[in-house]
């Protein structure tokens, strides 16, 4: 066998001289790796292709080998297909890759194809991929078409335990309830979540205790709460098909409607007070400028009567007013006086 080192050597001896064998241990070394390569991954594409082949699911090996170029792993591909295939479903490569690149979940779309296909429930390959790549547990959802789920009301995410209402008799009810559902395959994509269902289901209820004139209603028949809820076709838009609704338990609690009159009077209390309390101010002011005017006009009267000397004294000036006239004024005034004394006693500033 030849050489490829001496048959190139004549070729690099001229331009190269000396350095020529170096540069051809290069080359061949390049090319080994390469070789090695090469052989590599066809060795482990012989593999899974006899694989497939055994397994009559059939994948070409020139289409493994560039399975890894596009970055798919082929044993995921190879898998998948001869799984698929076992069951009944033969789904091709190509669009196994396809869902493998765009991001999904090649073992679950088949899984949930073979659970669909063993249950006899209609599912497509590109629907299963939909739903998969749409965020939703393919596998899960057909498992759920055929074993229904229970789903709590309030659920175990929320901050409370039960789900109140208020009776028309102002009695408030705790109520528990438990909804079987089924998942609808063709509103999985774009269709609403469990939470969704768990909030519809609560505002019936709520809606349902509080049309109820009495508590003693609800509490009697249970049952006409879950029947009204599901009259109210509440799974319309969802992905889930409402089988019953089960109330598991029902708890009195509180008189809110006797509250509620309690802070209404305590309210009404405290605005009385704060009239009454206006009024009395308003009173309070009142009197202060009744006293106010009174001393006003006492100050009048006081510079009216200092202006009495004046006048008597211009009266003399100007002779209205004689000696004998001023005398009758004063006997006049002490008259008065002694009278106004001896009507009020008590008032006698002479008095011991």
């Amino acid at each position: 066998m030849l050489n490829p080192a001496t048959l190139l050597n004549p070729l690099l001896a001229g331009p190269f001289g000396d350095n020529g064998n170096i540069v051809s241990l290069g080359i061949l070394a390049v090319v080994g790796i390469f070789g090695l390569i090469i052989v590599f991954m066809i060795f482990n594409a012989w593999q899974l292709w006899l694989q497939s082949v055994l397994s009559n699911a059939n994948v070409s090996l020139m289409a493994i080998i560039f399975m890894r170029f596009r970055k798919v792993d082929p044993n995921i591909i190879v898998s998948a297909r001869i799984t698929a295939k076992k069951a009944g479903i033969d789904i091709p490569t190509d669009k196994l890759e396809a869902h493998y690149m765009a991001g999904g979940h090649v073992s679950r779309v088949v899984n949930a194809l073979i659970a669909a296909h063993k249950a006899d429930i209609p599912l497509t390959f590109d629907r299963a991929c939909a739903i998969d790549l749409a965020g939703r547990d393919v596998l899960d959802a057909v498992q759920t078409s055929v074993n229904p789920k229970v789903i709590d009301v309030p659920s175990a995410g929320q901050n409370m335990q039960t789900i109140d209402g208020v009776a028309g008799n102002g009695i408030q009810l705790k109520v528990k309830a438990r909804v079987t559902v089924r998942t609808n395959l063709d509103r999985l994509v774009g269709g609403a979540t469990e939470q969704t269902i768990v909030a519809r289901v609560g505002q019936g209820i709520v809606s349902t205790i509080g049309a109820a004139k009495n508590h003693m209603e609800v509490l009697e028949n249970p049952r006409s709460i879950s029947k009204t809820v599901l009259d109210s076709a509440l799974d319309a838009g969802t992905a889930f098909q409402i089988l019953s609704i089960d109330i598991a338990d029902v708890i009195v609690g509180e008189n809110i409607g006797a509250r509620l009159d309690t802070d209404k009077a305590e309210a009404q209390k405290k605005i009385a007070q704060a009239e009454a309390e206006q009024r009395r101010a308003m009173a309070v002011a009142r009197e202060q400028e009744m006293v106010a005017m009174v001393a006003e006009n006492r100050a009048k009267v006081v510079l009216a009567e200092a202006e009495i000397p004046l006048a008597i004294a211009e009266a003399f000036r100007s002779g209205r007013l004689g000696v004998m006239d001023y005398y009758n004024l004063k006997n006049v005034q002490a008259d008065t006086e002694m009278r106004t004394s001896i009507a009020n006693p008590d008032n006698n500033p002479n008095k011991a």
